[in-house]
């Protein structure tokens, strides 16, 4: 067997793979100087909120006294935030001096003009302090100093062209051996800092070490820095850039929380449209079952009457005979398909088939013993001429009362309930109001399911008649259902 000289590739590695020595460890090398800028800011931060603990009295007692008392905390259900008992709402100063200052500064920094306003702001003060020292605008160090001030005018825009402009400026006079100015040491620190908010942390921590070896070089070869201390130098260049890079990791969890609570919110606002539309269907499918009952009972009166016409009337043609049988058939028939279809709707809500007959408006005043019975006070008035209506009208009416009363009790225990009845011409009003209790009467709100469907299922009632429906607050105080309930000239009234 002959055998190759050639050797064999490993298959874990390319032939033509070059070393991987010195790549790996600028890699390793730039990580490190990424997780050291992080520490540094990660410290920074530490500091900061520690004092921040500290001062946490002496700012609650500032802020109280320029915002005023906090709000005490809102329940859901019980009026617009900071509502206390009587829906009386604690409110601070609305003219206090920071909040106005604030909002001023935060509008104007949101603004498109910050940045020009300022950065001219920061050239004309390194113009005004070369004055003391003697040295004019137009000289060499005057224009270092316009040069690593002025162009952070355009810092938004072009932040990357500005900083090489700035910091070049700024090393630049530094090695001429100019005169360090405050406000171009601070301009170039700035720096820094923005590049280090807009950048990675591993380029942040390319530009914290390219920072140390120009500050290096700068200690070395000029006597600017002679007065600052090199660690101080050091420390100063480190900690711009280190706040720079915790500053962009909160914007960063602020923009993750932000999306994350935005997506919470669409998908919780999906599922109680969701509910509503289940409770709405539900609600629909028992006010359905019960107006079953009141149609089959109409339906079989049809029937009865037709199967019985010819026994009744003794010169009945034959024609009319057979018109009655066709009646009473076709009413039998109508019957089975309402049964059927009363059979789905029970088996898609699992409700438990009612025998008791569906009540109108004469048990009124039953229902209203019984509020009394449970705790609740309640009367009862009735304006206009009372007169018979469909069964569908007072079935409405009657639940509607039943409902309104239901939610005083759970929602206004002890509250005087008033319950109106109006007969009209065209429509039967319905009216019924709490007047509130030494509690505060909880604001129900038309779109919560939870306890129950008291305010949709009032509301489909009305509406399935054509009607119209409205709940909310009185402006006596307390709580207030108002519907009104069409009667049209083809219903019959109620024998």
């Amino acid at each position: 067997m002959m055998t190759s000289d050639k050797p064999t590739s490993s298959p874990l590695r390319p032939e033509h793979e070059p070393a991987r020595g010195p790549e790996r460890f600028a890699h390793y090398a730039w990580r490190l100087s990424g997780r050291i800028v992080a520490g540094v800011g990660q410290v920074l931060l530490w500091v900061l909120t520690g004092i921040g603990r500290l001062l946490r009295p002496l700012t609650s007692r500032l802020g109280a006294r320029l915002y005023g008392p906090p709000a005490p905390p809102h329940v859901p259900g019980y009026g617009p935030p900071g509502a206390g008992r009587g829906g009386s709402t604690r409110q601070g100063p609305p003219t206090a001096p920071l909040p106005r200052w604030g909002n001023a500064w935060r509008e104007f920094t949101a603004s498109w003009a910050f940045g020009p306003l300022t950065g001219l702001a920061l050239a004309v003060a390194a113009v005004a302090e070369l004055l003391p020292h003697n040295l004019h605008p137009l000289s060499l160090a005057g224009g270092l100093a316009v040069a690593a001030t002025l162009p952070l005018v355009w810092r938004r825009e072009f932040l990357r062209p500005v900083a090489a402009v700035v910091l070049g400026a700024f090393a630049a006079s530094l090695l001429s051996g100019q005169l360090l100015l405050v406000t171009t040491a601070f301009a170039a620190l700035y720096t820094l800092y923005l590049l280090a908010q807009h950048m990675p942390r591993q380029s942040a921590g390319v530009l914290a070490v390219g920072s140390v070896a120009t500050l290096a070089v700068v200690y070395l070869a000029s006597g600017s820095l002679a007065d600052i201390p090199w660690p101080a130098g050091i420390i100063a260049v480190l900690a711009a850039i280190g706040l720079g890079d915790a500053r962009r990791v909160v914007e960063t969890a602020e923009r993750t929380n932000a999306e994350a609570r935005e997506r919470t919110t669409e998908t919780l606002t999906r599922l109680h449209e969701v509910r509503r539309e289940q409770a709405v269907l539900r609600e629909r499918a028992r006010i359905a079952r019960e107006l079953h009952d009141v149609v089959a009972h109409s339906v079989s009166m049809i029937a009865v009457q037709a199967e019985t016409a010819p026994y009744t009337m003794s010169q009945l043609s034959p024609e009319a005979a057979r018109g009655y049988a066709e009646i009473a058939r076709t009413a039998r028939e109508a019957l089975i398909e309402m049964r059927r279809l009363l059979g789905v709707l029970r088996a898609d809500s699992g409700a438990e088939p009612e025998v008791t007959p569906q009540p109108r408006l004469d048990r009124l005043p039953e229902l209203i013993e019984q509020h009394r019975g449970a705790g609740g006070r309640a009367d009862i008035s009735v304006q206009g001429s009372p007169r018979g209506l469909s069964p569908t009208i007072e079935l409405s009416a009657y639940r509607i009362v039943q409902e309104a009363l239901t939610n005083a009790r759970r929602h206004a225990p002890g509250a005087q309930v008033r319950v109106e009845l109006s007969y009209l011409p065209d429509r039967l009003a319905v009216r019924v109001r709490n007047a509130g209790s030494p509690d505060a009467t909880r604001i129900l709100d038309p779109n919560d399911l939870g306890g129950g469907h008291g305010l949709v299922g009032m509301r489909e009632r009305a509406t399935i008649l054509g009607g119209r429906f409205s709940a909310g607050p009185a402006t006596e105080g307390g709580f207030l259902v108002e519907a009104e309930l069409p009667v049209t000239r083809e219903e019959s009234p109620r024998s």
